[in-house]
């Protein structure tokens, strides 16, 4: 699937219960579940490359993995050395956090991934983990993977982030379960807390408080094996916005989301969405490891919009986001969102760069970009290896018609999106 051609589409009511399962919390189940002595139950669990891969990885450290479709039991043993490189794929999820957890584990462990991996900056976790006694190589200085990891004792900390990054805090809350004592962890303000809420569900000893500066967590080390995990995994509220907007931008569209995280730190883009003008609705059902409900997107006419706060709890949505805002009356501004230079793509230039093809004017900064709403055009557009760059455009295209080139990694994170975008408008997929 090298190219993607879509057609411009009708107007739509659309109800999704098949949006994917949510990448973040698979990838965490799939990684905690080693931190248990007893089996690990996880339904809904994401069957996309990267997500398998990090199942994989769970593998080769010696635990037993049974699969019946997407329910997943892990059964984890002692962890063992494997003899072979942990592939982490495309995930910089992944090879963030097996690097806190790995840190303290006794062996000699090397995570690589593909040519985009292998060229994302992995300082922001390796530096921080050096300096509590992480044995951690890598090319430039530990910047890029392949790295290689020697487990060795890990020493408590207090670190302050100067940025909100679940997947840096994910990672030193993994290593200070392996150090000696207590360790604490602060960021300017709260990034997605997954990692907390499901390891205090499993029983860690983890306190978090909000402070004046910013976001804190206590951790203390583990003292024994945590609960294993009995959970089911949510849609993914990231996965499913493309089709919120794709209603947002369609004159008399709908589109009801069933059964995603109503997680405060994953439903931010929405509310955006919301503030653009739009009309949004969520439907909490239950709140056990995360909040799950439905959420109902209408279209309505939008207007431009600053994003500026809670960057992080959107980092992932902005690509999609920023199609909303070339479509909107007047003026959208993204500042203070420099993250989105260092993720699958370069995103700022990503969007910049595509949208000017598109007919938009756009003004980039090195935090973010201006954008001045009009019409949208078809044209040929490079994903840059980028999923959501590609889905985001793809939804572009269902004003009036888009093709994407480089679209293989939409089966990262999203398998049956191609499927989802059929049942509204005319794909033609190329070779």
């Amino acid at each position: 699937m090298s190219s993607v051609e879509i057609k411009r589409v009708k107007p739509f009511d659309l109800t999704i219960d098949s949006i994917a399962p949510d990448k973040s919390i698979s990838h965490r189940c799939a990684i905690f579940s080693l931190l248990s002595d007893k089996p690990s139950f996880i339904k809904n669990y994401l069957l996309a490359k990267d997500t398998l891969n990090t199942l994989n990885i769970v593998s080769k450290l010696g635990a037993d993995i049974k699969r019946d479709g997407s329910n997943i039991t892990i059964i984890p043993k002692e962890l063992i050395e494997p003899d072979d490189v942990l592939d982490c794929g495309n995930s910089g999820t992944a090879m963030r956090l097996f690097c806190g957890f790995l840190a303290g584990v006794d062996g000699f462990f090397v995570l690589s991934g593909d040519k985009y991996l292998r060229k994302r900056p992995m300082k922001r976790v390796t530096k921080p983990l050096s300096m509590i006694g992480a044995k951690i190589d890598g090319r430039d200085d530990a910047n890029l993977a392949p790295l290689a990891i020697r487990g060795s004792k890990l020493k408590n900390f207090t670190y302050k982030s100067k940025i909100a990054s679940a997947q840096v805090k994910s990672a030193m809350i993994l290593a200070a379960l392996r150090a000696k004592g207590v360790s604490l962890y602060k960021e300017p303000f709260l990034s997605r807390d997954h990692s907390e809420r499901m390891l205090k569900g499993m029983g860690a000893n983890i306190k978090t408080s909000l402070k004046e500066d910013g976001y804190e967590i206590k951790i203390n080390s583990l003292k024994e094996p945590l609960k294993p995990l009995n959970i089911r995994v949510p849609s993914d509220p990231s996965s499913g916005f493309f089709f919120a907007v794709a209603a947002a931008i369609i004159p008399k569209s709908r589109v009801c989301l069933k059964n995603v995280t109503l997680n405060p730190t994953r439903v931010e883009a929405y509310r955006v969405l919301q503030k653009m003008g739009a009309k949004v609705e969520f439907i909490q059902k239950e709140n056990i490891y995360e909040p799950i409900g439905d959420i109902v997107v209408e279209y309505n006419e939008l207007n431009g919009v600053k994003v500026e706060k809670n960057i992080p709890w959107l980092i992932d949505e902005l690509p999609a986001l920023s199609i909303a805002m070339a479509v909107a009356k007047g003026k959208s501004t993204v500042k203070n969102a420099k993250e989105l230079r260092v993720k699958e793509s370069d995103r700022i230039k990503s969007i910049v760069k595509n949208l000017k093809k598109c007919g938009i004017n756009v003004v980039e900064f090195e935090d973010g970009y201006e954008i001045d709403g009009g019409s949208l055009k078809e044209a040929e557009i490079n994903s840059f290896g980028d999923h959501r760059v590609a889905m985001s455009f793809l939804i572009a295209g269902l004003i009036n018609g888009m093709k994407v080139y480089d679209t293989d990694c939409i089966s990262t994170s999203f398998p049956n999106f191609i499927d989802i975008l059929k049942k509204i408008s005319e794909v033609k997929v190329g070779d």
